[in-house]
Formats: C-alpha cells, structure tokens, sequence
C-alpha cells in the first residue's frame, strides 16, 4: 500500500522512479510508494518530466496539476496533485485515492 497524504494543496505520496528502462509505466507498489518504470535517462530533468507523464497519464489528469515537491535528484520522489483551480474537493481525494491505491495494486476502498 502506498502512503497518501491529504495537505492543504491537494494530495501528495511518493513515488519511487527506475530510470532508462525498457519501457514506461506504473509497476505497482514498493516500500509505500508507487514504483514507475521511466525510458528517460536521470539526465537534465528527462526523468523527472517523463515521471509526470507518466503519472498525469495513470490518473488521468492534467500534467499542470503534478508537481514533484521532493526529490528532484533522488529516484524517490515526493509529488503534490492539486486541483485545476481551487482546493480538490472531498469526492476528487477521493477519487484520486481510489484510482492510486488501484495503481499500486491495493484495494480501492
């Protein structure tokens, strides 16, 4: 199960990137973070952007609205989902907690 928390922005949780990889996408779950598979290299942020693409692609959501609050460099990353505009409502954490926890392999409930 991965750990999400709900701040004052919208929803945050951690994901743990394997750059220059065979393909891109989202593996499931590892030490309580979301593990993705990048093509990119860790090179001049390559990785980083192809990590919210990734992920804006998985939860379907605009890329504007992940941000990667921690981590630049590590392959552990922090990353923030904010609303489009305003706070996320209590149905969009929700919703974005159901479709994480099926990401990662976890009960949606």
């Amino acid at each position: 199960m991965i750990e999400i928390q709900s701040t004052a922005d919208g929803l945050t949780f951690w994901v743990l990137v394997q750059p220059r990889g065979s393909k891109k996408a989202v593996m499931g779950h590892h030490q309580k973070a979301l593990k993705i598979k990048l093509t990119a290299p860790p090179v001049d942020g390559a990785a980083n952007q192809q990590c919210i693409e990734v992920l804006a692609k998985a939860l379907d959501r605009p890329k504007s609205t992940l941000t990667i609050v921690g981590g630049h460099t590590s392959r552990r990353k922090q990353i923030l989902v904010r609303a489009k505009s305003g706070p996320l409502s209590a149905a969009q954490k929700q919703d974005l907690i159901n479709r994480l926890n099926h990401l990662a392999g976890g009960d949606s409930r």
